[in-house]
């Protein structure tokens, strides 16, 4: 289904990808101590889903979800993060989401790719995005510059990082980019590095905020948000827009995972998973719209290519679903399960009101709740934080949910013998994101 705007051209896309941001930390979802009043406006004039998941619970596998429809695991990437001395990346010729919008859509990625940066998996030009300006990887990773690519096979330019005005050139870099295509259409994934650790709070851009240095940040997103809608309002393609603000999992050490349970990395616990999505497109998003359909980054592919009239090919075995239903006209999700992946194990499933979960840390262990007999199930419309578990009330849904999660393991975990086994290089240091 083509979703074009007044001038009946495909929409432009713009993803604001969050780093570490939690449910809880926007005044839209719950969150009371950091001030979002531009994030909250845009939920107001656009759609909120609060049952909206990462595709991991860590930074690449999220990334790889996101820009490929599929989990992680299928592109052997499913084992944490990559570190600053790994030459493991996405596969080459891989099906993305800008390299699907060509060759229509200009495309550019700004901010951090994380995706691998060692050729062939670098630069991010070589899966789609005319443009590149960013980061190889997480921000307190080392050695660190920013890089910029505007061709394919273009030349790579390298420039040294102000780490305090990182959130304001990324995003000065997508309005200069939406000032040269605003005849369109394009798509733009700005990729944040905030509000992931170290906090360097901008000095030109103080707020005061409550919350210190983690709110300082998430307040200049916020005020940076505002100001990337007014400027498309000024252009005139408010309504050519769909604009899109999420995050690539839970909060690490500092942030709100809201209700939910853990943190960034917490195996199958929905406070790693369960981020923010405000989806805002005036005149054919429904304003002030509040949807629980299960819905992923993954669908974020599928989604965008139904608006802009495509199809990805019949072969893809595409994970991600169609929300243009749920996001127009308040449809139910086209899911009737979603998966929550620790590594390249399935930990959990989540169906529209249940929630199995087969694999816990403890201390510095990975626990197989199974092996225990100790799986747990929990009833997410009366106890969304994962609390209590229910499975000797409901043996019958249990069984069902064992039966849900057996069928993924036998799928998707055998994709990771497809792959080299991850062996971290001598000498690489254990780093968590």
């Amino acid at each position: 289904m083509k979703i074009p705007g007044p001038s009946g051209r495909p929409p432009n896309f713009i993803v604001i990808l969050a780093d570490d941001l939690g449910y809880g930390d926007l005044g839209c979802d719950g969150g009371r101590i950091i001030k979002t009043p531009r994030l909250d406006e845009m939920a107001a004039q656009g759609v909120r889903l609060t049952d909206f998941y990462a595709s991991a619970n860590v930074c690449t596998p999220s990334r790889a979800g996101l820009l490929t429809g599929g989990y992680a695991i299928r592109h052997g990437l499913a084992h944490e993060v990559i570190q600053p001395s790994d030459a493991i990346g996405l596969p080459p010729g891989v099906f993305t989401l800008p390299g699907a919008l060509k060759p229509d859509y200009a495309t550019a990625l700004i901010g951090k790719w994380h995706l691998g940066h060692v050729a062939p998996h670098w630069p991010p030009t070589a899966y789609g995005f005319d443009a590149y300006f960013g980061l190889p990887y997480s921000h307190d990773m080392r050695p660190l510059a920013l890089y910029e690519c505007d061709a394919p096979a273009g030349q790579i330019s390298e420039s040294a990082v102000d780490f305090p005005r990182l959130t304001q050139s990324f995003f000065a870099r997508a309005l200069a980019f939406v000032e040269r295509h605003r005849e369109g259409p394009f798509f733009i994934l700005l990729a944040l590095t905030a509000p992931h650790v170290p906090l360097q709070p901008n000095p030109d851009a103080q707020t005061g905020s409550a919350a210190g240095a983690y709110g300082e940040v998430v307040e200049e997103i916020d005020a940076n948000v505002g100001a990337l809608l007014s400027h498309l309002a000024r252009l005139g393609i408010d309504e050519e827009t769909l604009v899109v603000f999420t995050s690539d999992n839970g909060p690490w050490f500092e942030g709100s995972s809201g209700p939910f349970r853990d943190r960034k990395g917490g195996s199958g616990w929905d406070g790693g998973f369960r981020v923010p999505f405000i989806a805002r497109r005036p005149g054919r998003l429904p304003a002030g719209a509040v949807s629980s359909a299960l819905a992923s980054n993954l669908d974020l592919l599928p989604t965008f290519l139904a608006m802009a009239g495509r199809a990805p090919p019949d072969d893809l075995d595409l994970d991600g679903r169609d929300l243009t239903g749920v996001l127009i006209d308040g449809k139910p999700s086209p899911h009737e399960e979603i998966l929550l992946f620790d590594n390249a194990k399935v930990a959990a499933v989540r169906t529209a009101r249940w929630k199995y979960v087969a694999r816990s840390y403890y201390r510095r262990y990975d626990i197989d709740l199974e092996r225990f007999g100790y799986p747990l199930l929990f009833d997410i419309e009366q106890d969304p934080a994962e609390s209590y578990s229910v499975r000797r009330l409901h043996p019958e849904v249990a069984a069902e949910m064992k039966a849900r999660l057996d069928c993924a393991k036998a799928k998707y975990e055998p994709m990771a013998d497809a792959f080299p086994a991850y062996i971290p290089p001598p000498g690489a240091v254990d780093h968590p994101d």
